[in-house]
């Protein structure tokens, strides 16, 4: 008796241990920084000494900034999605960042999330597309930039290293790249006709691999996307930028703050040092290598960091505060909101019924 044979069409399921290479690998490289990295670099009770030696005064510091810092995500959600109130912006942004932070491929799933929490609330989903993108652009332009700021001010200061020069003509590749698709796409409707034909196209053929159909009607999404980009950029691009800018530097001064409270000096770790290891770091998350970047922000900060001249138990310790406060207490705080979105039946609206503003004219 022969095996039938599979269904045309049918997708293909990749084999378990492919499924699970991805989370594997993301688990030993977290446990090789904390388990063997950390202790072969430093003395752990040294660390925890330097950060129990914190005042109460410098942890309050710390935890007002950090709480800033949270709250500072929600401005570039606000600006960039019209009729978005700050409460919303608020439960959105903590949620999707506990599930990037926890989950491997948190990033797509947190996208989804974004989606479902925004069309729950009345949000189509060509107002949330237009809000990802434009953030997501900023962002990246942010931290892009950066290392390019950090190299121009350490050429006063010092001599540029291989890896420095390395770092910001890598973000000086990526911002030019970056502004250029922008550009060809706000140009014109026929530019972002095209632009959306062309991506149509690639994806139809890796569509086509997996025997799925062909996408259709790209070109014409594309206008009309970049007709409601166009619109929301000339009239909040400054506020977007502002937002973008508070946003990533209160990151950085979470950073700079523990450094100091932890016992490492500016004349041991200039801020201009601080930040060019801070926007390397940063680079490195383009890549999720891990949820929220988890062991490979903790090893590129501790390494750059000590090479700069700071001593290794305090930059470790400052480093384990940094992320203790900006990647681990997001995760409680996200799933209390997440609970609370749930939960909450008053903020929601059928489908695609929010109210219409000027930078939103037509229903989607």
């Amino acid at each position: 008796m022969t095996a039938a044979a599979p269904v045309a069409g049918e997708r293909r399921r990749r084999p378990p241990w492919r499924r699970a290479l991805g989370p594997l690998l993301s688990v030993a490289l977290v446990v090789a920084v904390f388990a063997w990295f950390l202790p072969q670099f430093t003395s752990l009770s040294d660390v925890w000494a330097t950060v129990a030696g914190m005042t109460a005064v410098e942890v309050v510091v710390l935890l007002l900034v950090a709480t800033w810092n949270l709250a500072t995500y929600q401005f570039v959600m606000v600006a960039t999605m019209p009729g978005l109130t700050l409460r919303q912006a608020t439960v959105s942004s903590l949620t999707t960042t506990a599930v990037s932070n926890t989950v491997v491929g948190g990033a797509a799933l947190a996208l989804g999330l974004t989606y479902g929490m925004n069309s729950s609330w009345g949000f189509s989903r060509s107002r949330t597309s237009v809000s990802l993108l434009v953030s997501g652009l900023w962002n990246n332009f942010v931290k892009l930039g950066t290392p390019v700021l950090a190299l121009a001010l350490l050429a006063f200061t010092a001599p540029p290293t291989a890896g420095r020069l390395a770092a910001g003509l890598a973000g000086v590749a990526g911002l030019a790249a970056a502004v250029v698709v922008l550009g060809l796409l706000l140009r014109s409707r026929e530019s972002a006709a095209r632009i959306g034909t062309v991506a149509g196209r690639a994806v139809s053929a890796l569509l086509r691999i997996v025997h799925r159909p062909p996408v259709q009607g790209w070109e014409r999404a594309t206008s009309r996307f970049r007709d409601r980009t166009a619109l929301l950029l000339h009239a909040r691009w400054h506020w977007i930028t502002l937002a973008t800018l508070v946003s990533h530097l209160s990151l950085f001064l979470v950073l700079l703050l523990a450094l100091r409270f932890a016992g490492v000096s500016g004349s041991e770790v200039g801020w201009t040092e601080v930040l060019a290891v801070f926007a390397f770091a940063r680079l490195l998350t383009a890549v999720p290598f891990t949820p929220g970047g988890l062991g490979v922000v903790e090893l590129a900060l501790i390494t750059g960091l000590s090479a700069a001249g700071g001593a290794r138990a305090s930059v470790a310790a400052a480093v384990l505060v940094y992320r203790a406060l900006t990647y681990v207490l997001p995760i409680p705080l996200g799933l209390a909101t997440y609970v609370f979105w749930r939960r909450n039946r008053s903020w929601r609206r059928t489908p695609n019924s929010a109210p219409r503003t000027e930078l939103v004219p037509e229903t989607a």
